[in-house]
């Protein structure tokens, strides 16, 4: 039933291409490893398997057409706050000639990360034990992140800090009457456009909100830092 679920969900979002049989292998090897350690890390907090698949798996994947409209063959990409590695260790499945950082500030989070990319046999991820405030600039052609707390000048400053020139951010977001109340607020700094986005067997309102640092002279000031 769960295998059979997440091929579904693969098929949907990979349509029409053919869902590659690695791609299945490695994204339920990634779903025992969580499942494996769920219950000591705290990773997520669903612990049912079907829910894991949808919410979690096809829902880190279901803007990946979007993603990859966005970004060169060779992108770097960051998931910031990983935690699990959604939707970081996803993306790096299906974007092989990309190379994805996976921020993460727990330690103990970061060790299970560390786990799946071995076991996984991820050569294209790297992970970074470290606070977002602390990572290098300009390091990222995109950054990615899902479940962060709620955006704000600050959180937006070191976001943008670490893009490259022409970089994107890409946060995965709900309604769009939440989406508007905390983006119309920081309108001086960024420009925005939030994305309609189908995650299979999940019937809620999911968007993929794309920010871009604003074109026009008004920055962010040195006392956010």
């Amino acid at each position: 039933m769960s295998d059979s679920l997440l091929m579904q969900g693969l098929i949907q979002i990979f349509s029409p291409e053919i869902v590659p049989e690695l791609l299945v292998s490695k994204l339920e090897s990634y779903l025992n490893e969580i499942e494996r350690f769920n219950p000591v890390y705290g990773l997520i907090s669903v612990d049912n398997h079907e829910a894991l698949i949808t919410r979690h798996i096809l829902d880190s994947l279901a803007p990946l057409n979007i993603i990859s409209g966005i970004i060169s063959d060779s992108a770097r990409i960051a998931d910031v706050g990983s935690g699990a590695g959604l939707p970081g260790i996803p993306l790096a499945l299906c974007l092989p000639g990309c190379s994805l950082c996976l921020i993460e500030r727990s330690g103990r989070r970061a060790a299970f990360l560390r786990t799946c990319v071995a076991a996984l046999s991820l050569d294209n991820v790297t992970i970074c034990e470290e606070q977002l405030e602390h990572y290098l600039p300009h390091s990222f052609n995109l950054v990615a992140f899902r479940a962060l707390r709620h955006m704000d000048e600050r959180l937006l400053h070191f976001l943008f800090r670490i893009l490259a020139p022409g970089g994107v951010l890409v946060a995965y977001k709900g309604r769009m009457n939440t989406i508007t109340a905390e983006m119309s607020v920081l309108e001086s700094y960024c420009t925005w456009e939030a994305v309609p986005v189908e995650t299979p067997f999940l019937p809620e309102e999911r968007h993929l909100v794309v920010i871009r640092p604003a074109t026009s002279e008004k920055k962010m000031g040195t006392d956010l830092l």
